[in-house]
């Protein structure tokens, strides 16, 4: 509720808009609430998302048009031709979002803008349907909605439901992935997450945002020509986007309604719209790169205290997942030009077992956990999971196999709290469909209730359960790497492969950091470890495989690997 409050008084004022406003500041409400339809639902694609979609007055012509052409041509019930527009904004929608799945950045949108373009002129050649250059009639709804104030507060209840559904989506599982495919996509297919599939999802459903917003778009402006649907237009619901902060439904929804606004405060200076635009963008992201959400951000802005360390609970690891047996090298070769950064490697991974792999810098370690983690497919061998070949290719698929990873460089979605950070690591425990997370059903309420007790039991585990609602990117680097476990634990892994954990740690944080890993074990998780820090290795690992240039230089118990001549000479020293 008390996340409900900021909206509820916003809209509660533009309720009371009527009362104190006349016939004018009705159709600039109007408008406000039109953008924002389409923006709430852009928002999660570009805000939520990080893709750069500039071109979508593509899908508000689309939607304006095909609400149009159906009340005047055909006659269909005006709300009924909205619904249709959403139908069509929805269809062009996953069109425009494919190129997403390869294309990046800039190149997107480009696409994007080339859509745009080719709408606008289909509108402007295709006579005999839209008018062409003469333009269409846009819907005119019935009472109480034909006047004025009657259409605002219409348009003002689309723009309430676009707002609760956006916000739904944005605080469920989805949501939680769309992050992290924008901030750590490496760290999104580890636990789970399908890239092709959620971002089909939402472009669908910002889509039918746009359409929609287009049917409103071409009431509140009673004749449509290809000239209303300018690039202008565009750039505005994107900055929008920008200024009000990525990663937040509010930031954008003020900075959609300053964007509405400025135009009428500053009609004299009409002629330099894009100079202004581009200036407000240049301050924002100087001086304000978070944006409007950052400015209403006040609990991030309280200190940290400086003294606080990590004291993990390590009796709190409950158990783990069933896995279908041990992970299993056989004669793995995999090359990178005539380099060989694995050479012919045999080892086997057990459940209950800390399985230490050492070597020194560009041996293969990290190369062989993305080989485990399907991130690398080998070009000789096989990798298995029990009898079952593990997918090349396929990272995806690790986490429902129980399988979890930690990374050299720790994979944070800084934006996001702690929690949600976590959270993430067992998205796909999530048993609630899109639709029901939407629409904020009782399965998804379920879904999430299980998922922060699982994250909060998790982060106890590691001790940083008093730092959950801080922002992840305010952590120590000790705090990220604890972080990062806590979230493959989340996943109650049969396994858990730890990329150099104690790399950065103090001396006491790397003792405590060894009693959580040795938990583990106990509770039958297999462990397979990745580390410089040879005390580290020796002191809990029940077997070590020792790499150097790609092969394997010895294998055997920590007792065994420190008698070894040759790895005391290329690894260990004196």
């Amino acid at each position: 509720m008390q996340r409900a409050l900021p909206y509820l008084a916003l809209f509660g004022a533009a309720l009371l808009l009527p009362l104190f406003s006349n016939d004018y500041w009705a159709v600039i409400g109007a408008r406000a609430a039109v953008y924002w339809v389409l923006v709430g639902g852009l928002n999660l694609v570009v805000g939520y998302g990080g893709q750069l979609a500039i071109g979508y007055v593509a899908l508000l012509t689309l939607g304006a048009y095909t609400s149009s052409v159906l009340v005047a041509r055909f006659g269909l019930d005006p709300f009924l031709s909205y619904a249709a527009g959403g139908v069509v904004g929805a269809v062009a929608g996953v069109i425009v979002g494919l190129p997403a799945l390869r294309l990046r950045t800039f190149y997107f949108a480009m696409t994007t803008l080339g859509f745009a373009t080719i709408v606008t002129q289909v509108a402007l050649a295709w006579q005999s349907v839209t008018g062409g250059g003469i333009g269409l009639a846009g819907p005119e709804l019935p009472k109480p909605f034909d006047s004025q104030w009657g259409f605002y507060m219409f348009a003002l209840a689309l723009a309430a439901l676009v707002t609760w559904l956006s916000s739904n989506i944005a605080h469920s599982r989805f949501g939680r992935s769309l992050v992290t495919i924008r901030d750590a996509e490496v760290a999104a297919e580890a636990v789970g997450i399908s890239k092709p599939k959620l971002l089909a999802t939402v472009f669908l459903f910002s889509g039918a945002c746009a359409g929609v917003a287009g049917g409103l778009f071409a009431t509140l402006q009673s004749y449509i020509t290809p000239e209303a649907f300018s690039f202008d237009l565009s750039v505005t619901f994107f900055i929008a986007i920008l200024v009000g902060g990525r990663g937040s439904i509010m930031g954008p929804l003020i900075g959609n309604i300053i964007l509405t606004l400025l135009p009428e405060f500053a009609a004299p200076l009409v002629a330099w719209s894009t100079f202004l635009y581009a200036a407000l963008l240049l301050t924002i992201v100087l001086a304000m790169p978070g944006g409007i959400a950052a400015l209403l951000d006040f609990r991030n802005r309280r200190p940290l205290a400086a003294n606080r360390s990590i004291v993990p609970q390590p009796g709190r690891i409950s158990g783990h997942g069933t896995a279908r047996g041990d992970i299993v090298l056989k004669n793995v070769v995999l090359a990178f030009g005539g380099v060989r950064a694995i050479d012919g490697l045999d080892m086997t991974i057990r459940q209950g077992e800390v399985h230490g792999l050492i070597g020194p810098n560009g041996s293969g370690k990290t190369t062989t956990l993305n080989v485990i983690s399907g991130y690398y497919a080998p070009q000789e061998g096989e990798a298995f999971l029990g009898s079952a070949p593990l997918p090349h290719g396929a990272p995806q698929t690790r986490a429902a196999l129980g399988i979890a990873r930690t990374f050299q460089t720790p994979r944070l979605i800084g934006e996001a709290s702690v929690l949600d950070n976590v959270m993430i690591g067992a998205t796909i425990e999530g048993t609630a469909s899109f639709l029901e997370s939407v629409f904020c059903l009782p399965r998804h309420r379920a879904d999430e209730k299980h998922l922060i007790a699982r994250a909060m039991n998790a982060l106890a585990t590691v001790g940083l359960d008093a730092l959950a609602d801080v922002r992840a990117d305010r952590l120590q680097h000790s705090e990220l790497r604890f972080m990062e476990i806590a979230r493959g634990l989340t996943l109650n892994p049969a396994f858990i492969l730890l990329d150099e954990p104690a790399a950065g740690l103090s001396g006491e944080e790397i003792k405590r950091l060894g009693e959580l890993i040795k938990a583990m074990a106990r509770q039958g998780i297999g462990v397979l470890l990745v580390e410089h820090h040879a005390d580290l290795i020796f002191d809990i690992c029940d077997h070590v495989t020792v790499l150097n240039l790609g092969r394997e230089l010895a294998s055997g118990t920590p007792a065994d690997i420190r008698a070894h001549k040759e790895v005391v000479s290329a690894y260990l020293g004196a």
